[in-house]
């Protein structure tokens, strides 16, 4: 047994490219089974994902040897050739995204925040969400960044 420990965890949500409702009822769980399956490949272990048509949340555990920015780029590129391989040609996910650590006594409140995405979003918009955890983890953003 080594001396490092750490507890890394990630809240990541990023868009479907223009925020396209591109992610269908239909299909929405098999592609947060591939991501789960696609973070486990990375070696993050998922804990919870969540999302509606044109955006998804992840909370993950990761390594102190992983790049936060390589795993999203990773997870990113290999579950947009899937999404557009098996449902929807036109797939794309936007260029950016967002991270949130979170502690361990966070882990619970964020894991049922995105298990209830579609109940949250019949209330608020996307950019609505996004802007308000930008705001309540101390994020500076220029609101055309949202868009």
């Amino acid at each position: 047994m080594g001396s490092t420990f750490c507890s890394l965890r990630a809240h990541i949500v990023f868009s479907t490219k223009e925020r396209r409702p591109f992610v269908r009822d239909n299909w929405r769980a098999d592609l947060h089974q591939y991501l789960g399956g696609t973070a486990k490949g990375l070696n993050a272990i998922p804990e919870s994902i969540g999302g509606v048509a044109d955006h998804v949340h992840l909370l993950v555990s990761y390594r102190s040897t992983m790049a936060i920015a390589d795993f999203v780029r990773e997870l990113k590129k290999a579950s947009s050739v899937w999404a557009a391989e098996h449902h929807e040609s036109a797939f794309r996910w936007q260029d950016g995204y967002s991270v949130f650590s979170v502690s361990a006594s966070q882990k619970q409140r964020v894991r049922s925040y995105i298990e209830t995405q579609e109940e949250h979003h019949r209330k608020l918009s996307f950019r609505e969400e996004l802007e308000s955890l930008l705001i309540r983890h101390e994020i500076e953003f220029r609101p055309e960044y949202l868009d």
